[in-house]
């Protein structure tokens, strides 16, 4: 099991370094923040010190390298816009957001999800199961910016009941939570439905049925409960990217998580922001998807080999 952590590991930091080398580049690429800075009035000699205040005019692999070294120490540089403040206090001020909207979603998803899934492979090819597997594809085909913008315009604008944006109260959460929801929901239902149709086949379900158990005990208690795997590691390695995805999402009802916050370093071209979040993105997604497949490695020796 060590050898099999030990290899995951490295493979991760080599991934988080490829991806610190994408980002480094893409923020020169974004812009010159020089000019963003300053204002038309500013002066040759301003633009001079601002850019070596900036570390700008150092060779782009000199750059590179401070920034490496910066990042093992915890620091991944200061705003260049607004107040200057670091990076990480930055990100730190908006992750709990993120992270409220990703458990909220991912609890909607998971109480409406799994229900539809059973209720279609109990109903196998009936009108439910149809009804089913259309609200799946529309769940994942319908865009969140589109589906968030609808809900906006129906339960805010039309009936008034929620507001449009904000963060603070409970009914800030609903709108936003249920966009970010609707994709999981569909994946969840769908292979609910694949694991629970596998199920009901098998021997112990039959076993279960012949020692005169209930319908209801069979198909949530001895079903549902041995095809909830596939399930459980599509939640694991989602939930990160609800977290790191969810900048469509925060963008459109200004939830302020770290989502929006990339976007607003994005526009502003604050390229030290930029960085930081796109590599705390990173992080969170591979700690996931290290924690699952160390579970998986647990439940089944063989992906050890």
């Amino acid at each position: 099991m060590v050898p099999y952590f030990l290899r995951r590991f490295a493979e991760m930091l080599i991934a988080l370094w490829l991806m610190s080398m994408i980002v480094f580049a893409l923020g020169r690429a974004t812009g010159d923040p020089v000019a963003l800075l300053l204002n038309e009035y500013a002066s040759d000699q301003d633009r001079i010190e601002l850019t070596q205040e900036l570390g700008l005019d150092k060779p782009v692999v000199t750059q590179y390298a401070i920034f490496i070294k910066q990042a093992l120490q915890g620091d991944l540089g200061v705003s260049v816009s607004g107040d200057r403040r670091p990076a990480l206090e930055l990100i730190a001020e908006r992750l709990p957001a993120s992270l409220l909207l990703a458990v909220t979603a991912l609890i909607v998803s998971i109480v409406i999800g799994i229900p539809l899934g059973v209720l279609a492979a109990v109903n196998r090819d009936t009108w439910i199961d149809g009804a089913a597997r259309l609200a799946a594809l529309l769940g994942q085909s319908v865009p969140v910016f589109w589906l968030g913008i609808v809900l906006m315009y129906l339960f805010s604008v039309t009936l008034g009941w929620l507001p449009t944006s904000g963060y603070g109260e409970w009914r800030h959460l609903v709108l936003p939570a249920v966009s970010m929801g609707l994709f999981t929901i569909a994946a969840i239902a769908r292979l609910v439905r694949v694991g629970m149709i596998e199920a009901l086949q098998s021997e112990y379900v039959k076993l279960a049925r012949i020692k005169g158990l209930s319908e209801t005990t069979v198909v949530w208690k001895h079903a549902l409960r041995n095809s909830l795997l596939p399930v459980l590691t599509y939640m694991g390695a989602f939930f990160a990217t609800m977290i790191t995805g969810a900048v469509v999402v925060e963008t459109v009802f200004a939830w302020p998580g770290i989502g929006r916050l990339a976007y607003e370093s994005i526009m502003n071209r604050d390229f030290p922001v930029m960085q930081a979040v796109v590599l705390t993105m990173t992080v969170l997604f591979m700690l996931a998807n290290l924690i699952v497949d160390i579970a998986y490695a647990r439940l089944d020796p063989r992906i050890r080999q």
